[in-house]
Parts: C-alpha cells; structure tokens; sequence
C-alpha cells in the first residue's frame, strides 16, 4: 500500500505544479456595484455580448448543443435539451436582429436563421414534459420580428420563415391550455393538450399573436383572446401576477411565491404585454409601480441568481427568472413617456452589467450551454433597448 502511495502522489506532483485552468470571472466587485450606469458602459458590456453570441456560433448556423452539460439537469427527456437549445437560438436572433448591424453580425444572423427554418421541429418530451412550448413561442416571435426585417425581405427567405412561423404557430394551438394560457409541464391524468400554464410563459407570446393573426397563422380569432383574459386573471390586488391562474389565489402570507418579491420577474412581462394589449389598468402609474417593485427588492432575484435548485431562494424565486426579468424590464421601461426612459434605464444597467463574465456572457441558472446563450442574448437586448442608437 505504501508503494501505491508514492506512485499515486508521484503522478499527481506534475498536475500540482502546473499554472491553474483559466477561471470565468464576473467583471464587478461586488461591493462596488454603482446605484446607476451611463450608456457608454452599457455599451461596452453590450459588445463584449454580442461578440460572445457570434464567436460562439457553431458551424451548421447553431449554438450550444442537445445533450446536457450537468448532472443537475438529468432526468428529462432526451427531447428536452434540443426544445431548451432551440428556444435559446430563437433569443440570440432576436438579439442579433434587434441590436445594430456589423458584417460578423449579419453573417451570424443569417447562419442561425437558416438553421432556424431547416432543423426539425421540437416534439413533446413525455407524458408531463412539454418543455417545447418554449421553442414555438419564442418561434412564433422570433419568426414575426424576421418577417418584418428588411434583411429578411428577399422571397426566399420570407417563405421559409413563414413556414416555421406557421409551424410553431400549430404547435401552440395544439397545446393552448382549456383556460387559454400556456405552460411546460403537465400533470396527472396525462392529456394530448396540456392542462397547465404560467402567466410568464403566456405573456411571451401574446403581443405577437396579433401578428401572427394577421398573417394568417391560425383561423381561432377567440385564441388570443383567450390567452390575454388569462393573464388579465393573474393580476391580484396587491400588484403580483399569480405563477399559475388559479379559481382560487394562491397567497397565503409570509414568503410565497405569488407575494410581490416573489412575482418581480412576472410584473414586469405581465404589465408590459398587458399594456401593448391596450390594458385600461395597466396605466404609467402601474408600470412605475412595479419598475419601482423590481429595484427596491432586487436582493430577492440577486440571491436566487445562480442557485441550481429552482425555487429554493426566499419567495420561491428562481435563478432563471434573472436575465428573463431583466429584458421585460426593459421592455416595460421604453412603454414609459421617453423623458422617463433613461434615468429607469440608469438603473437597470448595472444589474445586467455586474453579471457579466470577462468573456461577453452571463448566466443565471445552471450555466449550461443553453443557460449561458440565452441569458446573454436576454442581457444583451435588455441594454440595447436604453441606448439611443438602438432601433427601438
């Protein structure tokens, strides 16, 4: 035994001596965070973004992969990780569209959307796995900002998009839950069109549904009707969005996830779509409201970022709804009166920027291939909307 000691430990000295594997690093201190940032650091961090997303293209148009990177995700279907990995290439081309145009930028753009429209479409996973709804509506958005930009105005290129855009648009009314929402999991007794939904992942699609309306993508005119009285039916009276419609509220006091520092990344998207859907009650004041929710308990989604297990922070908050929440928070910012846009915008930046590793990307959940492209892509166009160049 003692001579296989010394072997074992002669073979390890080399290792021990060797310099260190490069570590990611985030760019901030943390204690050195400012309360605000101007838009030239914002659009330092912003390039350093989308250098990430075009370098780390893959060849074929494509970016990560559809096998899992950790042990933490185990347990899904195979089908999954490609339905998580198309959903995260749909942001990164609306990143790429959205943000202003260079040749390297272009080229990556037309890369990943030609293998946008020419990959095989998702398939639901299991019984109670339909992760897939992700890849069709953020397909159905990604597929209706394409169609209008002018880099995509070529015949070709608008009948594919418009083939995939009608795909994804099936898929969805496959799957629009009997109460009008639309959600990822499923439960007992297992049925062809699901029986759960989220007002998060409802709220995503539904400002391009009239779009999609418009074009012919589905003939149900009461569908996106549906999908707006949902999310209507989420709102509770203390300023939260419920996680799921219940005939009942679920909020019963102290840390529940439908208490308003357990909704901070649902307000955001839900006062936004519900604004661009001509509200009554989502006025400035309510969007003020939560914007100043979102700031004032941003320690609940600091805390959350980065932790693998879902829900398991204070208020049932998830690590994934960081970047998600950041972007819509954007969004809901530029629905504001432009005077007020910039000193929101301020504010935001350095919770975007503070996360972000020396390499352009960030992550907020398990940091899988997936994770890392999508919070970038999120990251990225969360910064674009405050900067005046921005198209928006």
């Amino acid at each position: 035994m003692k001579t296989l000691a010394a072997a074992l430990l002669c073979a390890l000295a080399p290792a021990q001596e060797s310099a260190p594997a490069a570590q990611e690093k985030e760019l901030r201190s943390a204690p050195d965070v400012p309360e605000t940032m101007t838009p030239a650091q914002a659009r330092a961090s912003l390039e350093r973004s989308l250098r990430f997303i075009t370098g780390s293209q893959n060849p074929d148009g494509s970016w990560g992969g559809s096998a899992p990177d950790s042990i933490m995700e185990l347990g899904f279907s195979p089908e999954t990780y490609y339905t998580w990995q198309m959903a995260a290439i749909e942001l990164a081309l609306m990143a790429l569209m959205q943000c202003e145009e260079t040749p390297e930028r272009r080229a990556s753009l037309e890369r990943g959307m030609e293998w946008l429209c020419t990959t095989r479409l998702p398939a639901r996973g299991s019984d109670w796995d339909v992760d897939y709804m992700w890849p069709a509506l953020y397909g159905v958005v990604c597929a209706s900002v394409a169609l209008d930009d002018a880099r995509f105005a070529d015949s070709k290129w608008q009948a594919k998009i418009d083939a995939r855009g009608r795909a994804f648009m099936e898929m969805l009314e496959r799957n629009q839950t009997h109460d009008g929402g639309w959600g990822y999991y499923d439960d007992p007794p297992f049925t062809q069109r699901p029986k759960w939904a989220t007002s998060f992942s409802t709220a995503v699609v539904v400002d391009a549904l009239d779009e999609a309306q418009r074009r012919g993508w589905y003939a149900d005119k009461a569908l996106r009707t549906r999908a707006i009285e949902y999310l209507r039916g989420c709102a509770l009276p203390n300023g939260a969005y419920e996680y799921d419609l219940n005939p009942l509220p679920r909020i019963t006091g102290g840390e529940h996830i439908n208490n308003v520092k357990g909704s901070l990344g649902r307000i955001q998207i839900c006062n936004w779509v519900l604004r661009r859907v001509q509200t009554p009650w989502v006025t400035d004041d309510k969007l003020r409201e939560g914007l100043g929710w979102f700031f004032e308990h941003h320690r609940f989604l600091d805390v959350a970022r980065m932790r693998p297990v879902p829900h398991e922070a204070y208020y049932a908050n998830a690590g994934y709804f960081y970047f998600f929440g950041h972007y819509y928070c954007a969004l809901a910012i530029n629905e504001l009166p432009a005077a007020e846009r910039e000193a929101w915008h301020a504010r935001l930046r350095p919770h975007v920027v503070k996360c972000q590793y020396d390499d352009g990307s960030t992550g907020d959940f398990l940091h899988s291939r997936y994770d890392v492209l999508a919070s970038t892509a999120y990251a990225a166009m969360a910064l674009d909307l405050g900067l005046a160049r921005s198209k928006h």
